[in-house]
């Protein structure tokens, strides 16, 4: 299962390397506060063992079958982060996903889902935390998602300023398989 990580790793950062840049930046705080708690969540699900006992404890019991569902999650998330990769070609950010030269994308993996890549990195560790079984890949599963949602939440925020009838619009006819990333309920939409 690491071979697969690995292998995605690799061709993230050869494909990162073409990527535009003329992108939005965002600031090293901002950045480190989803990246530091995204890669240790991440940690706690790939790292083989960990030295605290009580974090090994088996939530799903061990066999065949988990870890056939595990890979089939693992593989279907990064397929679908490198068909979006692939779709997106040049034009992707890194910083803001649904945007291509500061156009809204409504087509390939955003006629699905609004954040893709990131849908797929979620169903993905997904994968790797069911085969795990334990109860720090569930632990881990949580940070990633907290990480992910706080950093969606940037983005929302960002294309709504950006284009606020566009992506209005866009937002009801493509809802977010990531849960909680939308508006807060105060600021009308």
């Amino acid at each position: 299962m690491l071979w697969l990580w690995l292998a995605w790793i690799v061709y993230w950062v050869v494909c990162a390397l073409s990527v535009k840049s003329t992108r939005r930046r965002e600031s090293p705080g901002s950045r480190m506060s989803h990246v530091v708690p995204l890669l240790s969540g991440a940690a706690l699900i790939l790292w083989p063992r960990v030295p605290w006992q009580w974090l090994s404890q088996r939530l799903l019991p061990a066999g065949l079958l988990q870890v056939a569902l595990g890979l089939v999650l693992l593989a279907v998330g990064l397929a679908f982060t490198v068909w979006a990769r692939v779709y997106l070609g040049r034009n992707w950010s890194g910083m803001v996903t649904v945007k291509e030269g500061h156009e809204l994308i409504r087509s390939g993996p955003y006629a699905y889902v609004r954040h893709p890549i990131y849908t797929g990195l979620l169903v993905a560790l997904l994968g790797s935390a069911v085969a795990c079984g334990e109860l720090r890949a569930l632990i881990g599963l949580g940070m990633v998602a907290g990480a992910f949602i706080r950093k969606l939440r940037v983005e929302e925020r960002f294309m709504r300023e950006l284009f606020p009838q566009q992506y209005q619009r866009y937002c009801a006819e493509v809802p977010a398989l990531i849960p909680f990333t939308g508006a807060p309920r105060s600021v009308p939409r």
